[in-house]
């Protein structure tokens, strides 16, 4: 045999392995279904899925086209998801119920849903590639209206009755959907141009009293006599938030290896993606933004990715958010509180926080860091060797060593191994109600290239054991080559004091044991038109190096804080090479509960101590 012949050989038996390998395609159409028919998709899904259990390595392909997906034939099973108001059982559209090596593949469908319901769930799988689909509702979870009139006493609104019907009862705008009925609570101003929310705004209009009464067919009148008139500008957009946070949009569970791909998600009615103790996730080009078809102003109902507990790595690229009613991203661990020793080494744990209940915290072998709550020092570590739970709220927790000295009922515990590294490029983190990017992790993080256009702080460096309960110190953070567009800090939520607030809630600050570690903010565009650029509280080693600072005049001042740069009782602050155009306002640097020499100002033509 030739060398030809022998390459020609090579060659077939290399492309036959990878046909074999690459697994089988199987087309939701072999078993009936077709795309634009409008027919329930779910039990047509289900018998697909059983199929591909039985082929390890198989492809579910949708032709392209609009899938309909109602509870009739749905799963329905108890999930406590974090961030989540614990409204079980959830009702599951599609269920990958421990898969492994399998591909979901929607070549550019459409997934609608109707109702309350959760559109795609993974329950302890591994290597699964999602991808190639949209998923929405045609009538929203959340409604939205134009305003077209505004007076000193009311203002009157515009509802496509179509998308959104509703009904006034007892004077107030209760709206009507598919299986549920939904009051009206709260409400967000977009503009109409920009689709950025209105600055200033912020929760400002977030109602829980009004008088509600129809002035002909979806036009409906709003009045709040009982608090200041801060009425909405006509033309304006609104997002009229009715609905509780109760489900995801995709639920990662417990799995292991999942790539998600040119996904859009254009509603739901709580987490956007919420992966919850899940390791190794890639997300690219997966975005959780309003369906401009339909031109809707609103996406999620509150974060677009949610991570808890995850660990591995994190990857994040070329995505995007818009319009939601939270934080673009969020990625933390859950503390918990000890509220009784029972013996040196076994301790009753609980889980303070009401959106956080019947998780299934730790695992045999997993480390966790004992947390003195009111100095947020982690004083030990240990090794879990039983986590048995007691109720929602309870368990015990067994350890492979005694107690840390000094560690009571009252500390909190956090889990060490359930935190991942996190790399964040190349996004775009459009206007949405809160901030943009919150991240508490120990893992190293890297956020490089992206956009920010958030209404509230672009990035959030927090972390708590007596409020929220989100845990992660951080230790290694690089915040590189970013733009921070002019919307930023647009509007005040809570931890916003600046374009990048670095704001752990620390009761009583020991500036002996700094909470975070590590952070550098270098080569970064920042677009002012207010003066905070950067808070940090109790950060040991912190840069802000080499960035640009570009004064914006779109919007006018109105934060409370004067300085650019607020650094409270942090250590090793080095400040550095860092230029402005234009007359950009925030020229000081304020130092709260830490003396000067604490912080190196270098080679810098802007920024100076404030005496």
């Amino acid at each position: 045999m030739n060398k030809l012949n022998l390459w020609l050989s090579a060659l077939l038996l290399f492309c036959s392995w990878t046909y074999s390998s690459a697994g089988q395609v199987i087309s939701i159409a072999d078993f009936g279904l077709k795309p634009d028919s409008r027919v329930n998709a779910v039990p047509y899904v289900q018998k697909a899925l059983e199929a591909c259990r039985k082929q390890p390595g198989s492809t579910l392909l949708f032709p392209k086209g609009r899938y309909d997906f109602w509870a009739q034939h749905s799963t329905e099973r108890d999930y406590y998801e974090t961030n989540t108001t614990d409204n079980n059982p959830k009702t599951l559209a599609i269920l990958l119920d421990s898969l492994k090596d399998f591909t979901l593949d929607g070549n550019g469908s459409s997934f609608v849903m109707h109702g309350r319901m959760q559109p795609l769930t993974l329950d302890h799988c591994s290597d699964i590639r999602l991808k190639g689909f949209n998923i929405d509702w045609d009538i929203p979870l959340t409604a939205q209206a134009k305003v077209l009139k505004s007076t000193p006493d009311y203002f009157e609104i515009q509802i496509d009755t179509h998308e959104s019907p509703y009904i006034i009862e007892d004077n107030r705008l209760v709206f009507i959907g598919e299986g549920w009925k939904s009051e009206m609570w709260g409400i967000m101003e977009f503009t109409p141009d920009t689709h950025l929310v209105a600055p200033y705004t912020g929760d400002r209009l977030g109602w829980r009293r009004y008088h509600a009464e129809e002035v002909s067919p979806g036009i409906v009148r709003l009045s709040d006599p009982k608090v200041a008139k801060v009425y909405p500008k006509v033309g304006n957009w609104l997002v009229l938030r009715t609905n509780e946070r109760d489900h995801a949009g995709i639920f990662l569970f417990h799995s292991n290896n999942v790539s998600m791909e040119e996904i859009d998600l254009y509603h739901c009615c709580g987490l956007g993606v919420l992966s919850q103790y899940t390791r190794d996730i890639t997300m690219i080009k997966v975005r959780v933004v309003p369906n401009a078809a339909k031109n809707r102003y609103l996406s999620g109902h509150d974060d677009g990715f949610h991570f808890m507990g995850c660990s591995g790595t994190i990857r994040i690229d070329q995505c995007a958010w818009g319009g939601l009613m939270d934080d673009p991203i969020n990625i933390h661990g859950t503390c918990v509180r000890i509220v009784e020793i029972l013996s040196p080494t076994r301790i009753k744990c609980r889980f303070m926080h009401e959106q956080s209940v019947g998780m299934e915290w730790g695992r045999p072998g997993e480390k966790v860091g004992f947390i003195e709550n009111q100095s947020m020092r982690t004083v030990g570590t240990g090794i879990m060797t039983s986590f048995n739970p007691l109720s929602k709220t309870d368990f015990i927790v067994e350890l492979q060593a005694p107690l840390p000295v000094g560690i009571a009922a009252g500390a909190a515990l956090e889990n060490l191994t359930c935190t991942p590294d996190v790399e964040i490029r190349n996004s775009f983190f459009g206007s949405c109600r809160a901030r943009g990017l919150l991240v508490s992790t120990p893992g190293k993080v890297v956020i490089e290239n992206n956009t920010f256009e958030s209404s509230g702080s672009a990035i959030l460096i927090a972390g708590d054991a007596n409020q929220w309960y989100e845990s992660g110190a951080v230790k290694d953070v690089l915040i590189r080559n970013n733009i921070f567009r002019y919307p930023c800090m647009s509007s005040m939520y809570q931890f916003c004091e600046a374009v990048i607030s670095i704001y752990p809630e620390i009761p009583k600050p020991d500036p002996k044991y700094p909470f975070h570690r590590n952070i550098r903010i270098e080569n970064n565009t920042f677009n002012l038109f207010d003066y905070p650029i950067l808070y940090a509280k109790s950060v040991d080693g912190l840069s802000f190096t080499d960035n640009k600072l570009v004064r914006n005049t779109t919007y006018q001042p109105f934060h409370y804080r004067k300085d650019g740069i607020t650094l409270d009782a942090c250590k090793n602050v080095l400040i550095s090479g860092n230029k402005a155009e234009g007359d950009v306002l925030g020229k000081t640097i304020r130092l709260e509960n830490m003396k000067p020499g604490e912080v190196k100002l270098r080679k810098d033509s802007f920024f100076k101590l404030k005496k």
